[in-house]
């Protein structure tokens, strides 16, 4: 019996023989006993002659074991260039279109926002609309340029 009371059944023999633990020992701190005690007393150890595989070991010193990289490589990413998107001057189109159509091509941009921007294309003759990678900024400088707006794209220094 365990010790909750259950039968214990026998082991099978060939589980026996080759050293499975019968049932898990019990600690000297732990309330519960077990009668049972397994037959494995101490860990796996191997004979002073056998090389023991290590995960530093090189492929050379230790044949067919399997050799571990010490450190993973390192990806390093280069950030992709920025580019400026700039609306030209525009003397065809009313200030209010100008503001509209930034708006429904750049859709992070804000109305106060877009309106700085047409501003500062007004007085200037450029303004900047965003700074983005490259196929967001040729995508919306095409798209200024289909809905009638002058713009360009330039590199970000």
């Amino acid at each position: 019996m365990d010790f909750r009371g259950r039968p214990v059944m026998a082991p099978h023999p060939v589980l026996a023989a080759a050293g499975f633990p019968l049932a898990v020992t019990s600690t000297a701190s732990s309330p519960i006993s077990s009668p049972i005690s397994s037959p494995i007393s101490s860990p796996v150890s191997y004979p002073a002659s056998s090389p023991v595989p290590s995960a530093t070991s090189s492929p050379g010193s230790n044949p067919g074991g399997a050799a571990v990289m010490d450190r993973a490589t390192e990806r390093v990413r280069k950030p992709s260039p920025r580019y400026r998107v700039l609306l030209h001057n525009d003397p065809v189109n009313s200030m209010e279109y100008v503001v509209v159509t930034l708006r429904q091509v750049v859709p992070s941009l804000s109305e106060q926002d877009a309106i700085a921007v047409m501003l500062e294309a007004h007085n200037t003759g450029v303004g900047l609309v965003i700074v983005c990678d490259l196929e967001p900024a040729e995508f919306y400088c095409e798209t200024l340029k289909a809905k009638g707006l002058s713009s360009s794209l330039e590199p970000d220094s």
